[in-house]
């Protein structure tokens, strides 16, 4: 066979072939700015996730709820979802644009509940007595390290001195947050509180103002709080809205402790944020978040529901008015 004749069947031949070859999935990166009590339940929904839809990188950045939503809304950094350990930060700071700027959210949905504790461990000054009764008077006592978050940065920084007002009405103690506090000076505070479970874990800290679903995910003793004052039960909305803290946003008042999440307005892949807000909400994702501690909501609620885009529309139900 002439050469040329050879080269044109093997060439037809290889076009043939490279034809049939179906195009490989889009690589794709979804950007998640996240609470830090979210960074370990959100990296195993990031896992399973990416394994239901091959060429999708989940890249989670975790940190203070108000530090996260800053980097979209001061720092314009692209984010396609945003979720907040406090359901007032979206609307507040996403909804209502700065300096002229176009909002950076529209809606929002709140999909999570949780509660405060201090968390310890069997090394911790007092381990041995401590209870719901004498916690305060445990935690006090000289010597002791408590660490806690940033209330400038980080919802469970504002959530526990709420929290610690409210314990000193329930307990008739009305030093009782002066007391505690006066154990957590400056060099123990972080500016969102997963970045103290090392040390609490190490010794140097002997106990931690944290949320009840990190006691659950990292195996740690926990107070069992009376809901009075936990900030984790809605029954008690009233008596928490009596806590009022000031930071460097103004004056927050206590409320029952609920995460939220949207997708901003300038989001990279809204379509695949809308997929993986999903599944957050369906039945695998709940049933990550109630095994790593978490109160689930029956019903997802959203605000300004109608203009959420139809696929998620669906999972939820609306803010009462």
């Amino acid at each position: 066979m002439p050469l040329h004749k050879a080269f044109t069947r093997v060439c037809g031949a290889v076009a043939l072939a490279a034809a049939c070859v179906q195009p490989a999935a889009q690589a794709q990166t979804l950007t998640v700015f996240a609470a830090g009590t979210l960074g370990k339940t959100f990296t195993t929904l990031a896992h399973d996730f990416e394994k239901l839809h091959p060429g999708v990188t989940v890249q989670p950045q975790f940190g203070g709820s108000v530090k996260m939503v800053r980097q979209v809304t001061v720092l314009h950094q692209p984010a396609d979802v945003v979720a907040v350990a406090d359901d007032t930060i979206i609307p507040r700071d996403m909804f209502v644009g700065s300096d002229g700027a176009r909002p950076t959210a529209d809606w929002s949905i709140r999909f999570l509940g949780n509660a405060i504790t201090f968390v310890y461990t069997a090394r911790s000054k007092g381990a041995q007595r401590i209870d719901a009764h004498n916690w305060w008077q445990v935690l006090s006592a000289p010597g002791v390290q408590i660490g806690r978050s940033n209330p400038d940065t980080d919802p469970s920084g504002y959530q526990t001195l709420q929290m610690l007002e409210l314990a000193s009405r329930y307990y008739r103690q009305p030093d009782l947050a002066a007391r505690v506090l006066a154990n957590s000076p400056r060099s123990n505070v972080r500016d969102t509180e997963t970045d103290l479970i090392s040390a609490l874990q190490l010794g140097q800290i002997d106990y931690l103002a944290i949320y009840r679903s990190d006691a659950v995910q990292h195996h740690l003793l926990a107070l069992d709080l009376p809901p009075q004052i936990n900030l984790g039960d809605p029954r008690f909305a009233a008596d928490y809205a009596r806590a009022t803290v000031r930071t460097r946003q103004g004056e927050v008042s206590g409320r029952p402790i609920v995460y939220a999440l949207t997708i901003p307005t300038t989001a990279p892949h809204p379509e695949l944020a809308q997929q993986f807000v999903a599944y957050l909400l369906g039945p695998a994702g709940q049933k990550v978040f109630a095994a790593n501690g978490f109160i689930t909501l029956r019903h997802p609620v959203a605000l300004h529901r109608d203009k959420l885009p139809a696929s998620l529309r669906r999972l939820t139900v609306p803010a009462a008015p």
